[in-house]
């Protein structure tokens, strides 16, 4: 759908230069989703490997986040080869629904209530990250984490049209539960992509 070079604005990689390449196609359909241009795989125009390798090396930063859509509708092993081939990091953003495929640095899995992560790839994850939208989402994060390894770094983060009203819940719960983390979108406050 798009790529771009910019500052990862979300959990454990927040405020690192990363590369994203945003893949078109995504059959999970969370109604709160801020690119729901991505949806629709036709939509927007095929690029071949070696091409979206050039434009990531074309600049400083090493780290590429492949996110969409649902990344893992795709066999991504191609991709994420030649990226590690160029001297890159793979990092991918999922929501976990389909079967895990590529080489990856980094896994965050950010599961949506619409269509359940799959076990292997919740075992893999490095991140779990979990949009809060009310107060029975804490319940579903717990439920979350309890399926991902124990050096797996874990996210509470509110979902943008409702932070004023969920973020003081996150910090809340946060200091009652230590072991998870509040992540913010910084990218939109910001205001960079």
């Amino acid at each position: 759908m798009e790529q771009f070079y910019t500052i990862q604005g979300e959990g454990a990689n927040a405020g690192r230069a990363a590369y994203f390449i945003r893949l078109g196609g995504c059959d999970v359909g969370c109604h709160w989703c801020d690119v729901k241009e991505s949806w629709d795989a036709g939509a927007h125009p095929r690029l071949s490997i070696a091409s979206l390798v050039e434009a990531a090396a074309a600049h400083p930063g090493r780290n590429v986040v492949i996110t969409g859509g649902e990344p893992l509708m795709y066999d991504l092993g191609p991709l994420t080869e030649a990226l590690h081939a160029a001297g890159m990091q793979t990092w991918m953003e999922t929501s976990g629904a389909h079967p895990l495929s590529g080489q990856w640095d980094w896994i965050c899995v950010s599961p949506k209530k619409f269509k359940a992560p799959l076990p292997e790839v919740l075992r893999n994850a490095h991140e779990l990250k979990v949009v809060v939208f009310n107060k029975s989402d804490f319940a579903w994060a717990e439920q979350h984490a309890a399926q991902v390894g124990p050096e797996c770094r874990l996210f509470l983060q509110p979902e943008w049209g409702k932070a004023a009203q969920v973020t003081p819940l996150i910090i809340d719960y946060v200091k009652q539960h230590p072991r998870w983390q509040v992540s913010l979108q910084t990218h939109k406050y910001l205001d960079i992509p």
